[in-house]
């Protein structure tokens, strides 16, 4: 071979290993792009800035109703005073009601109704589809990195700002979450998925970062063993025959999943380390007694007296939640910063709702701008 032929040959190989260095670089740049966008989507809850790098994050309010929203005008103002960039409302109602002027006193909530809701039963397993249905939804929006779980009865206790700042300020969900040994629900027939061990009770109102919503809507598993075993007897149907055959049949007598589902799917997955193990929500229990001389808890709702600003104050300083079952006191931390317990407050009559209204609680509140009725 000349040395020309030589040249000419060595050419063409350099030229086609640099090629291929060139295509490989390439590869790895899109799959590197990919990888980015990928992670972006999905969120984490911890302290990189992915969160932030597209977009302003969100926090995503879920509301749990039963039609409409009694206390709407309360969260009209709430909003009002709010960056509208800074937050997103998704509302599971019964099927087929609609948000709008004739059923909603605040333009907030228009059409913000969930298309594909369920009818709910209270104490069963639909509580707990719906508030996946709306995890679900919110989790569409990448820029929705707080959710807030709400009932129809709930109220703000602070403005907007702080309410945000105190969300996207902490790196771990808040969920009550605990163990009640006496409390008998358990049903021995999980036990090949849900072991006694991994058995939780707590508040269904919760607040979750991104990582742990996605870990509840894509669970299939522990859900699908709630809606078969973990059911509420309602009425007439909760009868001492029941408890006598339920202890016979190894079965639980009385199950209520919302106050279980979210708390033991996080402990089955070893989250817990990952949580303020508290709710953000205020309630005030009263034990009454029923017609079988059980005592049970029910929650207290407020009138326009228990609304005054010093009921109010009252709430706002609490610092600490005490567990008795597990002789556990939790004092309320956001990242090793002491604050407040609570951002919410329920069930809140319209009558206490409209005096913390006119107190300023939530915000700046126009009288004239309010509509009456319905």
């Amino acid at each position: 071979m000349s040395v020309a032929r030589k040249r000419a040959h060595h050419g063409v190989r350099y030229l086609g290993l640099g090629f291929r260095v060139v295509l490989f670089l390439a590869l790895l740049a899109l799959v590197r792009v990919v990888l980015r966008i990928h992670n972006d989507s999905l969120g984490d809850g911890s302290e990189s800035s992915k969160e932030i790098t597209f977009r302003v994050p969100k926090v995503a309010f879920l509301f749990l109703a039963r039609s409409n929203l009694p206390l709407d005008f309360v969260w009209d103002t709430f909003f009002k005073n709010a960056e509208s960039e800074k937050f997103s409302i998704y509302v599971h109602s019964k099927p087929g009601f609609v948000f709008d002027a004739s059923t909603t006193k605040s333009t907030f909530f228009y059409d913000r109704q969930l298309k594909n809701s369920v009818k709910v039963i209270w104490g069963g397993s639909t509580m707990i589809e719906a508030e996946r249905l709306l995890l679900k939804s919110a989790l569409v929006d990448p820029a929705n990195q707080r959710f807030v779980l709400l009932s129809d009865s709930c109220v703000p206790l602070y403005k907007f700002t702080y309410i945000y700042n105190y969300l996207m300020a902490s790196r771990k969900s808040f969920v009550d979450i605990f163990l009640d040994k006496k409390e008998g629900r358990y049903n021995p027939k999980m036990a090949s998925i849900i072991t006694k061990q991994k058995w939780r009770k707590g508040s269904q109102w919760i607040a979750l970062v991104r990582k742990h919503a996605e870990v509840v809507v894509s669970d299939k598993t522990v859900f699908r063993v709630f809606k078969k075993y973990c059911k509420r007897l309602l009425g007439t149907e909760f009868t001492r025959m029941h408890r006598i055959k339920a202890i016979f049949q190894m079965e639980s007598g009385d199950c209520i999943p919302d106050e279980h589902y979210v708390q033991t799917l996080f402990s089955i997955k070893d989250l817990e380390n990952e949580i303020e193990k508290r709710t953000i929500t205020y309630t005030s229990w009263n034990q009454l007694e029923d017609s079988m001389d059980r005592k049970t808890w029910h929650p207290k709702t407020f009138s326009y007296d228990d609304a005054s600003p010093d009921g109010i104050k009252e709430i706002k300083s609490i610092d600490h939640v005490n567990y008795e079952m597990e002789h556990r006191t939790e004092w309320c931390k956001c990242n090793s910063s002491e604050v407040p317990c609570f951002l919410f407050a329920r069930k809140f009559s319209r009558g206490a709702g409209m005096r913390i209204l006119f107190d300023g609680v939530v915000g700046a509140f126009d009288s004239g701008s309010m509509r009456l009725g319905f």
